[in-house]
């Protein structure tokens, strides 16, 4: 894999920040018959998950492959909203995937998956309590108050592959962050915000769980992925307004996750309405 760099001249210019070693997440990560082939760090791009996919296009990358930047200029959530952050201040990343033993029709659930393995991972190396929002944001509690300090971004990468990007906040200050709704690891009190390890732990939790999935053929019951996302989701258990493609809204009670990664709403018609692909505003505390 040749990722797109850039060079940074201010590097080593914030040493409460200081870039990630290379070197120790290979010898860390990259194992015989493991699932990470090769980690890259770049200085800067504009988005992991673009160059990724452009690189598994080009067949320049595999199965395995890990691109992490130091900065990224125009990292990309869901619907199109942008994700900044200054440099070396959280975890910006992309992996490639390649589920081919998992029907197509069952993809839809890496992404939650994926949230299932950062907030085990983080659980484990930074030691904070960490909830998941449907479908794809990472929350954490500052001050008493539920904050976005992460999201999770799948994107096809040809027939075969899928790239899924991941942004968490890890030392962002109040005075940094780009809304006030968002939040960090340091904010919420972790432990550790060391990126190195937080970065393994995080990509070790998703090798777990993936080749997990993987063995069950993706069957969210038979690798107990429904079951655990589901105790995991703040979503569950709250009223919320679901913005849906074409300016449609629904509000109801979020019941469930069923076998397909949807969001199951009870409506005030007495209707159970999954949804598959929206904007999810919480509007009453769980």
């Amino acid at each position: 894999m040749t990722p797109r760099d850039a060079s940074d001249d201010s590097r080593w210019s914030n040493l409460e920040r200081p870039p990630l070693n290379v070197a120790a997440l290979r010898r860390g990560l990259v194992r015989e018959g493991g699932l990470w082939r090769e980690v890259e760090v770049v200085q800067r791009t504009g988005s992991t998950n673009t160059d990724l996919v452009d690189l598994a296009t080009e067949g320049e990358a595999s199965e395995g492959s890990v691109l992490v930047a130091e900065e990224q200029t125009a990292g990309k959530g869901r619907l199109d909203r942008q994700w900044t952050a200054p440099p070396r201040s959280g975890l910006f990343f992309s992996v490639l995937l390649n589920p081919a033993e998992v029907p197509a029709a069952r993809w839809g659930w890496l992404p939650l998956l994926t949230g299932v393995a950062v907030a085990t991972g983080l659980s484990r190396a930074a030691g904070i309590d960490t909830a998941l929002k449907w479908p794809n944001d990472l929350l954490v509690t500052v001050g008493g108050e539920e904050r976005k300090a992460g999201g999770i971004l799948a994107e096809r990468a040809g027939d075969e592959g899928v790239v899924v990007g991941v942004g968490i906040n890890v030392t962002l200050r109040e005075d940094e962050l780009p809304v006030p709704q968002a939040g960090s690891l340091a904010l919420a009190g972790a432990v550790s915000t060391d990126r190195d390890p937080l970065l393994r732990g995080v990509l070790r939790s998703l090798e777990e769980w993936y080749g997990r999935w993987r063995a069950a053929a993706g069957d969210p019951v038979v690798s107990g992925l429904q079951e655990t996302y589901a105790a995991g989701c703040a979503t569950l258990g709250r009223v919320v307004r679901a913005e849906l493609p074409g300016e449609r809204t629904i509000t109801g009670e979020a019941v469930a996750i069923d076998g397909d990664g949807r969001l199951v709403l009870a409506t005030g018609e007495g209707v159970q309405e999954p949804v598959g692909a929206g904007d999810i505003v919480h509007l009453r505390p769980a």
